[in-house]
Order: structure tokens, then sequence, then C-alpha cells
């Protein structure tokens, strides 16, 4: 008999299927589900987002990541030492990508469970690659944050650095999963991935892929992510066509019922051989509600799967494209609010194969404290100057020693191509600088729990 759904796994079929039914709270919602365990596999997100349980959490997912050691040289030390395998080591090398600003850096941070990666809501934040290590047990994941995919034509025009067009094509080369991120907040760009994604992805077809659509929270009408599941899959996830058909259902001596059918279809050869299991909840508190949509107007959805071989991919053939129908799995989250981060987190340790670790179970990123810090300013100008005037910001480490008390003492100038840039920088009576001192500290605290005294000082170029 299958378990029980309880309100965790519903929350995946409401966000995606939030319009399947309508009316006054007299109506029910009533969620069939008809699946085997063996549809999705343990834990497979696609099965959580269609309403399948899964196991349970894993404890040792709530241990407390390692700080980054705020010396150069003892960071070094960890980086160069020789990592301390456990007998049967397992790993999993992740590149994550996506166009600029989909919330890349934040899904690293909340994965590794400490700030490392620069944030910012401008785009071009993550300059170069850089490497964030998990370690868990007998487990190593190690994610490859990298530089929003970009065209030549906007490097070009926005100053950026060669490495920014190579390094995510480099990332994809030492990858044993590769995970796609799509802001789908964002109206203009959330209908089709980027050439430069597809690009990437049918240059390495081999290469397992996972759609992660990310900022589900700021969504008001949850119902289009259905649409969007299609249309950046092209219908198809993990070799199985995806069907969303529609039928309205009423009767004048019954209110109308939202049905959500999810079924696996058997091969043809023994589909007459076997009956899947089966699963109907009715409950008044499970109900979902209608966002207003007025293309939506049946009561009734279904998502059918079928086997089906996947078809080949032409490269020549992208720019007609709008999704990628290779992938073999779907996880819907949050990452600013770490909502479902957990869900992806223990997918990832299951994808782990044997093989040695490549780090230190007390590295959390292959960055430099100098690195860190560096990012973690720059995020802040990012933040706090306008158009494109922290673009022409110059970082200069001065000052990098141990203070009197056991404290970092960090001294950075900042120069600036202009006096007026100067002036927003700096701000009225400094207010400016100094929120971004003391923003930065914090951050740097709890990256390298130590106590931080940073100086900021604001030069023009000369």
């Amino acid at each position: 008999m299958a378990a029980p759904v309880g309100a965790a796994v519903l929350r995946g079929v409401r966000w995606a299927l939030r319009a399947a039914s309508a009316g006054p709270p007299s109506r029910r919602a009533v969620v069939l589900l008809e699946s085997c365990a063996r549809c999705s596999g343990s834990g497979s997100a696609l099965g959580h987002i269609l309403g399948i349980p899964g196991e349970r959490p894993t404890p040792a997912l709530g241990q407390h990541p390692p700080p980054v050691a705020p010396s150069r040289e003892e960071q070094a030390r960890l980086l160069r030492g020789r990592p301390d395998q456990p007998q049967e080591p397992k790993v999993l090398r992740i590149a994550i990508l996506g166009a600029p600003n989909a919330g890349k850096s934040t899904l690293c941070n909340q994965l590794l469970g400490r700030k490392v990666f620069a944030v910012s809501k401008k785009v071009h934040t993550t300059r170069c690659k850089a490497r964030g290590v998990i370690t868990r047990e007998d487990t190593q994941l190690i994610i490859l944050d990298t530089p929003g995919l970009t065209s030549p034509l906007k490097a070009k025009r926005h100053k950026l650095e060669a490495a920014m067009l190579t390094d995510p094509w480099d990332s994809m080369k030492h990858a044993d999963l590769v995970l796609v991120l799509v802001d789908v907040s964002d109206h203009w760009t959330r209908n089709s991935l980027s050439l430069e994604v597809l690009k990437c992805l049918s240059h390495f077809p081999q290469i397992p892929s996972v759609l992660v659509l990310n900022k589900v929270d700021l969504l008001k009408k949850k119902s289009i992510l259905l649409g969007l599941i299609t249309e950046l899959t092209e219908g198809i996830v993990n070799g199985k066509k995806l069907k969303v058909r529609s039928e309205f259902e009423r009767n004048s001596s019954s209110p109308a019922k939202a049905v959500l059918k999810v079924t696996q279809a058997p091969p043809p050869e023994s589909r007459a051989q076997e009956s899947p299991c089966h699963l109907e909840t009715d409950k008044p508190q499970e109900r979902c509600s209608l966002d207003n949509s007025s293309d939506l107007k049946a009561s009734e959805s279904s998502l059918v799967t079928e086997a089906q071989g996947q078809k080949p991919y032409k490269y020549g053939d992208l720019k007609n494209r709008k999704g990628w129908p290779h992938f073999q799995d779907i996880f819907m989250l949050a990452a600013v609010r770490g909502e479902e981060v957990d869900t992806l987190k223990r997918y990832l340790f299951m994808q782990a194969k044997p093989g040695p670790w490549e780090y230190h179970s007390e590295v959390l990123t292959s960055q430099s404290p100098q690195e860190i810090c560096g990012n973690i300013i720059r995020e802040k100008i990012l933040e706090y100057l306008p158009l494109e005037v922290p673009y022409g910001v110059t970082q200069v480490t001065e000052l990098w020693e141990e203070g009197p008390s056991g404290e970092t003492v960090i001294v950075q100038k900042l120069v600036v191509p202009r006096k007026s840039h100067k002036l927003m920088l700096i701000g009225r009576r400094g207010a400016v600088i100094r929120r971004i001192a003391q923003e930065a500290s914090q951050d740097l605290m709890n990256a390298f729990l130590c106590d931080i005294h940073l100086k900021l000082k604001v030069e023009v170029k000369s």
C-alpha cells in the first residue's frame, strides 16, 4: 500500500498545479496519484514535484560547515594537503550553469551552508570560476560556481574578462552533473533557455543535467510553472514524455472536482501484466486555489508520462529551440530563502559515485581569503553604486595581518576613475562607505569565524 501523502509532498503539487480547482470553498480538491515507487526512484526530485513520497531527510545534512582559514598560508596548506580519504570515498563534481543573475552564487552559498561567494542583484557579480566543497561522512560534493553564460558581444560591451566566456566551458569538462538554473521570476527570459546554455549542453550531451527553477517564491501565479516545465524540457524529462490534458467536468447534482493524475505508462510488452499502485486522498484542508488565470478553465488536469527514447539534438538548430529534452530531473526552489535546497542537496549526495576526494574535509572553498574578501567588498559596491559606476572600481589590498587581540586587520584601497565616483562611493558624511565596510565585515566574520577589522580607503586614479 502506498504511503500517505503529507503536506510537504503536496506543496510541490500545489506549486505547479495551483489552478487545478476553482470556485467557492465548498468545492474539494482530489489528488489521485497512479504510480509505483519505481517510477521515479527514491528521493527523486521529479517525484517530489509530482507528489510522490520520497525517503526521510538524512540527518547528516545538518552538520555545520567548516570556516575558511583567514590566513593565506593556512588556506594554501589545506588546499595543497593530501585529502583525508575514507575507506570507500564517493565524489560528485557539479557545474552550475545559467544566465547572469539567475541565482547561481546564492544557491552555492545555501548548499555550502556558509557565504563564500559574492551575491548581487546586478549581473556579472561572479567574474571567474570558483569551487565550493561539501564533505559529509564518505561523500564529497565539489560545486563549480561559474560566471553567467554570456555572448562575446555582451562581454565586449561590458568590458568583461575573457575568462568569463571560457570558464563555464572549462567547468563542464570536469563535471559529473550539471545544474541548469532558471530565474522563473524574470518573465523576459524564463520561457526559454539562453542560446549560450543550449550550446554548452549540446556540446556535452554525455553529462547528466538537472533543471532547477529558482525564485519560485516570487511568482504570484504558481500555475505558470507547469507550462514553464513543458517549454524548458520540450515536454520530455528522463526520457519520458510529459503531456498536459485539461478536461471540464461539471454535473448539476455535484460540484466540480479538481483531479491531478500522475501516470507512469509501462513498456508496451508488459503493460497488460502490470497494474500501477493507486492512492487517492480527499481532504478539504489540502485543497488548492485558483490564481485568477483566465486561460485555465478546467477543473481537471492530468499529467501523463510515457516512455520515449531520446531524439538527437542538432547543434545547428539551437536558435530555434527553447528547451533541452534530456534533463533527468527537475527541482523548484527559492534559493534566497533556502526553500527546498535541502531536497536538492540530498539528491546530489545520492548521485555521488565511488572515487577519490580532491580536497581535505576541512576545505570549504578553493578561493583564498583575499579573493573572498575582495569579492564580498565588490558585492557591496555593486549594491550601493548606481548603473555602471561599480564596474570601474579597482580594488587593491594594502594590508592583511593578525591584530594584537587575534583579529584579522584588513586595509583595502578602492580606486575610481573620476572624482564624482569618489563622492558617490563615500556618500554624504561617509554614510555609503561606512555601510559597505560594516556589511562586508559581518559577511567576512561569518566566513572566517573570527573578528574582522576592515578599513576602506577611496582614491581617484591618477
